[in-house]
């Protein structure tokens, strides 16, 4: 089925995405953009899943100070290349990360972060109060809970974007992955607090 060029730019406009994808995507959609941002959608999340693993050395190092001027965040967030580490969008998602780490006060970026032993000991915390729990299923019911209260209170990719509560950090940046086209990592943050 043939689009109309203004639903293409449209669509361009909404999503920032080549006039070629979009115009890909809306014939494909039958020209109902709602459906074709949708499959945009899924298709830049599978980008986002092949491009994870490729080295990000470019990037920018994002600050903010609270209005109070009593807490202030660096954050590192890296990609691929110069030109998206210069992009608006990449840019801003760098404050609102900074502003989160400023909220929600995360203790590291990763799981794989975490202290083993305080994992530790909050799993066995955990595991006992799953009595009900058959015994073949607790580690995974004990690993289902961690994620709801120690990896979401402490580890910043598990926790709900203040911007958007109803995904986590982690999913905000693949979905910014998937829309550049390019892989993208936080790789450090630093949250001081005057008096801390």
């Amino acid at each position: 089925m043939p689009v109309d060029a203004r639903q293409v730019k449209a669509l361009r406009d909404e999503t920032g995405l080549p006039m070629m994808e979009c115009k890909r995507a809306l014939e494909g959609a039958g020209g109902d953009p709602e459906k074709a941002k949708e499959n945009l959608r899924k298709s830049g999340l599978k980008v986002a899943d092949r491009k994870a693993g490729r080295e990000t050395r470019e990037g920018i190092i994002a600050s903010y100070v609270h209005h109070n001027g009593r807490i202030a965040v660096l954050v590192e967030l890296n990609c691929e290349t110069d030109f998206v580490a210069r992009n608006a969008e990449f840019k801003a998602f760098a404050r609102d990360v900074c502003m989160h780490i400023a909220w929600a006060r995360p203790d590291c970026v990763s799981r794989e972060q975490l202290d083993p032993a305080l994992v530790a000991k909050e799993k066995e915390i955990v595991a006992a109060t799953l009595t009900k729990v058959p015994e073949a299923k607790r580690d995974k019911a004990a690993e289902g809970k961690l994620a709801k209260t120690l990896y979401a209170q402490r580890v910043l990719l598990d926790q709900p974007f203040t911007k958007d509560e109803t995904r986590t950090v982690g999913e905000a940046l693949k979905d910014l992955v998937a829309k550049l086209r390019e892989n993208a990592t936080i790789r450090r943050f630093v949250r001081m607090e005057l008096g801390e």
